[in-house]
């Protein structure tokens, strides 16, 4: 059965629309000129900061909603709060609460999907993942594309500094951090996306060796120029980028460093919490019915 989105319009339900691709642009927002910002996730990682209620949870929601609606990626979790992601555990293929130790064995079996990934690529002589590979039939010498044999991954990491400052103790809390930044180092290139957002990603919260791998920053409303030039990098402030210039009364406003490898200012979009639910409720139902024989993630223990 096809799945179909509820929503309230005087049309009745939304159609199904054009399957979306994590190797396409995301739309997240708009720039100061009312034009649409697309940023590319695949083959990148991006830290989102800022103050509480900045809007850092709104543009997380926003590329999680795409990556769900996306048949082509699986879609990995962390959630400390449960709530601000926990809409999505329906169409994830793993989803952590504040657990850290369940934390600890999911990024232990990426890490090893990671390494099984570049072990396949050495042999094939390739170096990355792709969308599509080209084929040549020994019967007809036709040349087709086919999908690639893996499909990305994209980890989700909301409130970064629950696992990695808080939450355990101090052996555990510093595993985490090397797990991740094995990830956020190697896993580019095999498909793995990581997007984790926290509110200072100050080196307490998260080791400098591990911030400094995120080439792709947004920054939300910050109390001053040194927050801001942590989440953005330093030297952008006395460079005239700082988003402690961004209103208070501006959620969802910030600094992007992306594909131009300036800031520019963004308004990103935001979901309620009702589209929320209406997207990952469809977004289940996609997943469920184009389920294949790929192998998936085994859910990861309650008692682990």
């Amino acid at each position: 059965m096809q799945p179909v989105l509820a929503a309230n319009t005087a049309l009745g339900p939304v159609k199904p629309g054009l399957p979306l691709s994590i190797f396409d642009p995301v739309p997240i927002g708009i720039d100061e000129f009312g034009m649409q910002v697309l940023i590319r996730l695949i083959w990148r990682n991006l830290l989102i900061g800022g103050e509480p209620g900045a809007g850092k949870s709104a543009l997380l929601n926003v590329l999680v909603a795409y990556a769900a609606l996306c048949a082509n990626c699986k879609l990995i979790l962390l959630d400390g709060k449960q709530v601000e992601l926990g809409q999505w555990r329906k169409c994830a293929d793993a989803f952590v609460g504040p657990t850290i130790i369940q934390a600890l064995v999911l990024l232990s079996r990426l890490q090893t999907m990671m390494d099984n990934r570049y072990a396949f690529l050495l042999d094939c002589e390739r170096r990355k993942v792709v969308e599509k590979i080209q084929t040549l039939s020994p019967v007809t010498g036709e040349i087709s594309w086919v999908p690639d044999a893996f499909l990305p991954y994209v980890v989700a990491i909301d409130e970064i500094a629950y696992y990695s400052a808080t939450t355990g103790d101090k052996k555990q809390r510093e595993e985490f951090a090397a797990l991740l930044r094995d990830l956020v180092a190697r896993g580019r290139a095999v498909g793995i996306i990581v997007i984790a957002a926290t509110q200072r990603p100050s080196s307490d919260i998260i080791p400098t060796s591990l911030r400094d791998l995120f080439a792709w920053r947004f920054a939300g409303r910050c109390t001053n120029d040194s927050s801001s030039d942590i989440v953005l990098g330093h030297g952008w402030a006395n460079k005239g980028w700082s988003a402690n210039t961004v209103s208070p009364n501006n959620p969802g406003a910030g600094l992007l460093i992306a594909e131009g490898g300036s800031p520019q200012l963004v308004k990103t979009a935001y979901l309620d919490d009702r589209t929320c639910a209406a997207i990952a409720a469809y977004a289940a139902d996609m997943r469920a019915t184009n389920a294949d024989d790929r192998p998936r993630l085994r859910p990861v223990p309650a008692a682990a």
